[in-house]
């Protein structure tokens, strides 16, 4: 299919890099293709950025039929425009249209208009350490009709956003609470796909981990509300002596890419990573025996957060003495090299434009 693409007549000014913040500034385009049974996918544009007219009655607005996917583009110091494993996200965002009864997408076709948006509009790709552009792919129900039922009808939509360092005052550890009453998704259910009602769903427990002083939630398993399975949206390590534990993929549990990529670092450095069920009251058993040194959250928007305190049934610990811990700098100073272009990509992660 070949891509038309509406150049803006107005382009936006730059936005100042000191308040770019997260997810509050767009580019001057977006990409758009529709979905129908007779057509399958068709029509691919690229347009200028802009509010869409749906119907009060659309599919998506009343049984949330949407996935999406998050994953970023980088300047590098020398000018070059780096995209990080974007294949993997393409792929993902396939199993969550199958968990979603969404068409499937041409990953190939997809990623190269995804490109084509980037190059359009790489002039908003900041350069200033730390920040990138974030780019943002979508599909949803676009059925004008009220039942529960599979759409007919679906919208492919990217949106590119540049944004600010996540750690504005440098790489620093946070404090989780951990999430006893609520959950967040249980096995036979959408856990693994990025589908947007899971994210609607955490609110309210995040609301309250706020109140509290906290910036995550750890998700514990929705059946025996014992196991670790993620902190908000980013997949989770504890390091217990020379091994560094991560929760196991299952169905409630996304597998994130980041996440792919950590545990694929720490094996290349000889370091004994474990996926296995893990349980709450076990990493407050290794911290009694003095056991649990670190503790990490991976995705795309930090790369890596440290942990610096876990809240569980009203008692908090602070792992690593609240601070960042040595895997967890390696990891970090490794992952955002490889983005940035400052370290050797060994692993053909790294996509340029």
């Amino acid at each position: 299919m070949q891509i038309v693409i509406e150049r803006t007549t107005t382009p936006k000014p730059k936005p100042d890099l000191d308040k770019l913040g997260f997810g509050r500034v767009f580019t001057d385009h977006m990409f758009m293709m529709d979905y129908n049974n007779e057509a399958g996918w068709h029509n691919p544009r690229i347009r200028p950025y802009g509010p869409m007219e749906l119907d009060p009655s659309t599919a998506v607005f009343h049984y949330a039929q949407a996935v999406f996917e998050g994953m970023k583009a980088f300047r590098t110091a020398d000018g070059r425009i780096l995209l990080f494993r974007p294949r993997q996200n393409m792929s993902r965002l396939n199993k969550s249209n199958a968990r979603m009864v969404i068409p499937l997408i041409d990953e190939a076709f997809c990623l190269e208009a995804i490109k084509q948006l980037v190059r359009l509009d790489q002039d908003w790709i900041p350069s200033a350490l730390g920040m990138s552009l974030y780019i943002r792919p979508f599909i949803i129900a676009t059925d004008p009709v009220l039942g529960v039922r599979r759409s007919s009808t679906y919208r492919f939509i990217t949106i590119l956003s540049p944004v600010g360092a996540y750690y504005e005052q440098g790489i620093s550890p946070i404090s989780i609470h951990v999430e006893s009453e609520y959950v967040r998704a249980v096995r036979g259910g959408t856990g693994f796909a990025k589908a947007a009602g899971n994210y609607g769903g955490s609110l309210k427990a995040q609301e309250e981990a706020h109140q509290e002083g906290h910036s995550q939630v750890l998700w514990l398993d929705g059946i025996e509300r014992r196991y670790v399975e993620e902190v908000g949206a980013m997949n989770v390590f504890f390091r217990i002596g020379d091994e560094m534990i991560t929760p196991e993929l299952g169905d409630s549990i996304l597998p994130g890419i980041t996440r792919d990529s950590v545990i694929h670092l720490l094996r290349h450095w000889g370091i004994t990573v474990t996926e296995r069920k893990l349980a709450i009251d076990e990493l407050f058993q290794a911290y009694e025996e003095g056991k649990l040194l670190e503790a990490l959250g991976s995705g795309t928007a930090a790369a890596i957060s440290p942990i610096g305190k876990l809240a569980w049934k009203g008692r908090t610990i602070t792992i690593g003495d609240g601070k960042i811990g040595e895997w967890s700098q390696k990891l970090y100073d490794t992952l955002t090299g490889i983005q940035t272009g400052r370290i050797r990509d060994e692993w053909g992660w790294t996509v340029e434009l």
